[in-house]
């Protein structure tokens, strides 16, 4: 009888299942390779004698770090070293938002930090915007009881660049997990990846954490610029009183956004025009493409399987054949009864 059990790891063509306490080594089987389904680490499947019989529908997803099934996203940035860079942290706060998924904020490092300056604008930012925030030092321990209770039983995702100490964190919390952790570089000031793959590690009881490689070339170049501006609450609250129903908030008349934009921080308000620009990017891109053409082999999608889709080229070719062949029986039936 199959079991049901989530997947925690994937290496070469291994997966590694989480049930019930314990964990299991499979591979899929070959009609699921076939329909290449997107399987990635978080997924629940159905597995028997060491064979993934089917995957099951996905709660949530998020391609980078590529997980899916979690409770929430935890944005960890390092106070110093690397310095706090807003709009990055403003990045993966839209990046939670667009896919949906909690966001929790850490700052991690703050034993570094020789002034309160950074962290009162943290809370002046944030606070507003219904963000949990917690301060840590991995280093020296402290806040990390409190980053223990807002993982507290749930499936969280650690999303930040390299070298902002996730590994550490995770470490302070569980020590004999021993995640390999390395310095930040003193000439670039980045962290280098110390994470290959993301896995989901068990902390405590029921507390699950995916581990994953740092990574900062997430680009909003995936969406229309009109959808950039619902990823800031702070101006999506002023989107329906604009003058325009198409307007992006920049220079227009009659933008309620800029009317109000004394009460938008302005580093959010300088992430929301540099997301818009990589969107705008991306809408010139499709616009030029030209019209959309199906190639020789492409595949379609359907009950979350792919399946290939026959070209139109293709598909005529199919429907002449088809009709010959009638002509030709057709043809041979009628000689037959003359003959």
């Amino acid at each position: 009888m199959a079991e049901k059990g989530q997947i925690y790891k994937i290496h070469s063509d291994f997966y590694y299942v989480s049930f019930n306490g314990n964990n299991y080594e499979c591979k899929l089987r070959e009609v699921l390779k076939k329909q290449k389904q997107k399987i990635v680490v978080g997924d629940y499947v159905e597995f028997e004698n060491g064979a993934i019989e089917k995957v099951l529908p996905k709660i949530n997803y998020i391609p980078r770090p590529n997980v899916a099934n979690i409770d929430q996203i935890i944005i960890v940035s390092a106070v110093k070293e690397p310095e706090l860079d807003f709009k990055q942290l403003n990045r993966y706060i839209c990046f939670a938002k667009y896919y949906n998924i909690p966001a929790k904020l850490c700052f991690n490092k703050s034993d570094l930090s020789l002034d309160d300056s950074t962290i009162e604008k943290v809370f002046q930012i944030y606070e507003p915007l219904g963000y949990d925030i917690v301060f840590t030092s991995a280093k020296e321990k402290d806040g990390i009881e409190e980053f223990k209770e807002i993982l507290e039983g749930k499936i969280s995702v650690l999303c930040g660049n390299s070298g902002v100490g996730k590994s550490s964190l995770i470490n302070a919390i569980n020590p004999e997990l021993n995640l390999r952790t390395k310095s930040v570089s003193e000439k670039t000031e980045r962290g280098t990846h110390t994470t290959r793959h993301c896995e989901i590690v068990n902390l405590t009881g029921n507390t699950k954490i995916v581990d994953t490689p740092g990574f900062s070339n997430l680009k909003f170049d995936f969406l229309m610029p009109a959808e950039v501006g619902n990823l800031f609450d702070e101006i999506k609250q002023y989107k329906g009183s604009c003058k325009f129903a198409d307007c992006l908030h920049e220079t227009e008349a009659g933008c309620a956004v800029l009317e109000n934009i004394g009460d938008i921080d302005i580093s959010r308000y300088e992430s929301y025009l540099a997301f818009t620009n990589e969107a705008k990017e991306y809408k010139e891109r499709i616009k030029y493409a030209g019209t959309k053409r199906e190639r020789e082999t492409s595949f379609k999608n359907k009950h979350d399987k792919i399946a290939v889709k026959i070209s139109t080229k293709k598909r005529e070719s199919a429907r002449n054949t088809a009709k010959q062949k009638i002509h030709k029986a057709v043809h041979e039936d009628e000689n037959e009864r003359i003959n």
